[in-house]
């Protein structure tokens, strides 16, 4: 949210600049993220000043320049080359002199420089509208009033404002901050407590009065529950143009672009207050009459931005005696709009049921600063006080005349709120305690209203507009926030406790294969388990009726619960690969949430994902990409950490793999790893392959505990290391081979390593050879080649029986 200094100093005598006055707003709670300078014209026009042409002559080199002599009030006479056709002498100029910085169309900055332009000296530039950036037109320069004396600064002249600009990262509760005037009450509470006592200037109303009662609209609210207060009235014989100056430059400085100055006042009190406004052409408005009502679903509608939407039953809409014309509080229709051949408006002022406004926006993915506000909560008790001023605003910029009463639809009174609020409680909560006649002076000034007070505590009225403040703890929150946080003493002792965590317990394995996975160069995310249903259609697994869907979501990308850690994982992927880094290996724990039809589910899982480079190269390295088997020997050392070393590994069908296994123990797949299909990675921009392996971790949690470990010493005895070059059939698996070896020595067999491969010339066809490394060890005395050449001879018989191998 975007706060102006000078906006906020209409409403409040601010003693301090504009950065002292963004400390306070952070200490306040209104935490100032930044502050910018704005200037309705870009630069400020700083170096540009009244000039005076005292002399004007033909270039003698160049037929479309011209020679001047301008007095700019410095008491030195300028010579300036100008090419437009309309300078003369006696003219009163804007003079850009050396040094001055403009900015074109773009908002590129160029500097004014001394120069010759075809032989003659020029100390300065006449400039034209659109050079200053204050107009378009280029057909000549400006010609200014001739009463205005040399050297004045243009800025002055064209009341050019510069301003300083809070950006305010407001939180969702603080509805009432969500204006200048909500922000400038704040400020009150904030200097009274640092004993400034300032008075907090509220917008006057007391000029507005019904001039004619010739143009009635009838209001219809058929349902109050989503519309407690309508508030309407119309003014005639406005007539539609530019706002004035002033008003264009308080929405230039908070970001809002003037349209036109109806539109804009509702835009002006919209910020100024935080009432939100419609202006209705009444021209457009059958019947001359306004029903407030929902109307039945998939009734189409055409809004602003030229959408088709099809509407919920529950949106509340503003329709006419026939037709729909604006989605209450969210979004106008494209035909009921103010245009520049309006003369006649209805005007609007209402508050409307913030979870109804909420979810319609949700609901068609709108999103404006008027369902911003309603969706928070508005103050439901100014709703026709903002009416008036505007319709003061509009008589002003827009002439006309307020042709109809000001009807006010309020059937039952939204009333404040009692709170009672126990002293102990707070400064328990607090952590110190802050005197009586403290706390009832930020009450009041925060505009909440005694009612008695006690040894115990305080009763007081909440006003409505602080529908955040319920409870006693949301009293204690105002207190503090206002005493000030940095206020609160710290005490030189610290308490703390110390959790006792279990070896084999959920956070201590993780904790232990996280630090295994950072040390092998892997970096750990967390990605949000909320994520689009659009997903579902990648993957025959994930079915749309499995999924767990948000009853409000904050936006269709974000409406279901993953049944996948892939796409979560992809999409970071895209994210850092479209930031120039694409050599990845990430790591998350996370869960999935499943809608099955035996109920709702919810399986954790670790994910990696490997992309790109395994290791750049250097002079002494050469560039290494990652493969399958760089992604494999990550997962064996995983499994390995865990003491799970005893599985299996089978080839499995997996429609989000190319190619994939799986490990398997005790019948349970612990991990499934694979290359994600080029298919799936295409739809995140992902061109790279991508190794993907998904842990099932309450499998790996399960087989931990009824895992049996063993502790040995360490053997002094030196093992013995033997290789094998044998030749096989293709479709022979070396964890088969290694199965096998460790099955017929099982006791002095430590290890079976493969480390060549080969195939192709002088083997037979459908032939391979495998290099086998066997590390063969005895713990209680040293092998003798005896000992070593049987085992390897019942290793070879072993092979040649089983697999069909052969020496080479």
């Amino acid at each position: 949210m975007n706060i102006s200094y000078n906006w906020l100093k209409e409403f409040i005598n601010l003693p301090w600049d504009a950065e002292k006055t963004g400390e306070l707003l952070t200490d306040l709670g209104l935490e100032v993220e930044g502050i910018e300078d704005f200037s309705s014209v870009k630069g400020g026009l700083e170096g540009v000043v009244v000039g005076h042409v005292l002399e004007c002559v033909q270039h003698t080199n160049a037929d479309r320049l011209k020679v001047t002599k301008v007095d700019v009030g410095s008491g030195e006479v300028l010579q300036i080359v100008c090419g437009a056709p309309n300078v003369a002498v006696g003219q009163k100029v804007p003079v850009a002199t050396i040094g001055t910085t403009l900015y074109d169309a773009d908002e590129k900055p160029w500097e004014i420089k001394k120069g010759k332009i075809r032989g003659e000296v020029s100390e300065g530039m006449i400039c034209a509208e659109d050079e200053l950036g204050i107009g378009k037109s280029h057909d000549g320069i400006m010609v200014l009033d001739g009463k205005l004396k040399p050297g004045t600064p243009l800025a002055k002249v064209l009341e050019v404002e510069n301003d300083k600009v809070f950006e305010i990262g407001l939180t969702p509760n603080r509805a009432d901050a969500m204006s200048h005037w909500g922000v400038a009450r704040d400020l009150k509470a904030g200097l009274l407590h640092h004993d400034i006592s300032t008075k907090l200037n509220t917008p006057s109303s007391s000029s507005f009065r019904v001039d004619n009662r010739t143009l009635k609209i009838d209001i219809k609210v058929e349902n109050s529950t989503l519309a407690p207060r309508y508030c309407g009235i119309t003014i005639s014989n406005i007539k539609v143009g530019a706002s004035p100056i002033w008003i264009q430059n308080r929405l230039k400085a908070i970001g809002i672009s003037p349209i036109n100055n109806i539109v804009d006042v509702t835009n002006y009190v919209l910020h100024e207050l935080g009432q939100p406004l419609h202006a209705f052409d009444t021209a457009k408005i059958t019947g001359n009459t306004v029903k407030v009502k929902t109307l039945p679903t998939g009734t189409k509608f055409t809004t602003l931005d030229g959408v088709e939407r099809e509407l919920h039953e529950e949106d509340l809409m503003i329709c006419d005696a026939e037709k729909p014309m604006c989605i209450a509080g969210v979004y106008g229709g494209i035909n009921s709009g103010v245009t520049e051949e309006t003369t006649s408006i209805f005007l609007e002022s209402a508050y409307f049921n913030p979870v109804s406004i909420r979810k319609t926006a949700k609901r068609h993915s709108l999103s404006t600063d008027a369902s911003f506000r309603f969706e928070r909560g508005i103050d439901p008790n100014i709703t026709d006080y903002a009416l008036r001023r505007a319709a003061i605003l509009i008589l002003q910029v827009a002439g006309g005349e307020i042709t109809s009463d000001l009807i006010d639809f309020y059937p039952k009174k939204i009333d404040d709120h009692q709170v009672f609020l126990n002293f102990e409680k707070a400064d328990k909560l607090i952590g110190e305690e802050i005197s009586k006649e403290t706390i009832k002076e930020i009450l009041t000034s925060l505009e909440m209203k005694i009612n008695n007070v006690t040894e115990t505590g305080i009763g007081m009225t909440i006003p409505a507009y602080r529908n955040d403040v319920t409870r006693d703890v949301d009293v204690i929150e105002e207190i503090l926030r206002v005493y000030g946080y940095n206020n609160v003493k710290f005490t030189e002792k610290l308490n703390a406790s110390i959790s006792t965590i279990l070896p084999g317990s959920d956070y201590s394995v993780q904790n232990k294969i996280a630090s295994q996975l950072t040390a092998l160069g892997y970096h750990e995310m967390l990605n949000n388990s909320l994520t689009s249903p659009n997903y579902s259609g990648l993957s025959e697994t994930i079915k749309d009726h499995f999924n767990v869907s948000m009853l409000n979501p904050l936006s269709q990308d974000l409406s279901v619960m993953r049944q996948s850690m892939l796409f979560s994982g992809l999409e970071a992927i895209e994210y850092n690969s479209n930031r120039k880094s694409s050599d990845l290996k990430f790591f998350e724990f996370g869960k999935t949430y499943h809608n099955f039809p035996g109920g709702r589910t919810e399986m954790k899982h670790l994910s990696l994902f490997i992309t790109g480079l395994k290791a750049k190269s250097n002079w002494a390295v050469p560039e290494k990409h990652s493969n399958f088997f760089f992604g494999k020997g990550t997962v064996a050392a995983i499994m390995e950490r865990l003491g799970l070393d005893d599985y299996s590994e089978e080839t499995t069908e997996n429609d989000v793999f190319s190619e994939a296994i799986a490990f398997k123990r005790n019948k349970d797949i612990i991990v499934e790893f694979g290359i994600v299909k080029q298919k799936i990675t295409t739809e995140f921009d992902v061109d790279a392959e991508v190794f993907f392996a998904d842990f099932n971790w309450d499998a790996v949690l399960k087989q931990i505990s009824t895992k049996n470990f063993k502790l040995k010493p360490i053997a002094k005895f030196q093992a013995v290391q033997r290789d094998f070059a044998l030749l096989l059939d293709d479709a022979v698996k070396f964890d088969d081979l290694r199965k096998a070896a460790l099955q017929t020595e099982k006791k002095l067999l430590k290890s079976v390593t493969l480390f060549d491969v080969y195939k192709g010339k002088n083997l037979p066809e459908g032939k391979k050879s495998y290099a086998l490394s066997f590390t063969i060890k005895d713990a209680e005395k040293t092998l003798t080649d005896k000992q070593v050449d049987k085992i390897m001879k019942k290793l070879q018989h072993k092979f040649e029986s089983e697999f069909g191998a052969s020496l080479r």
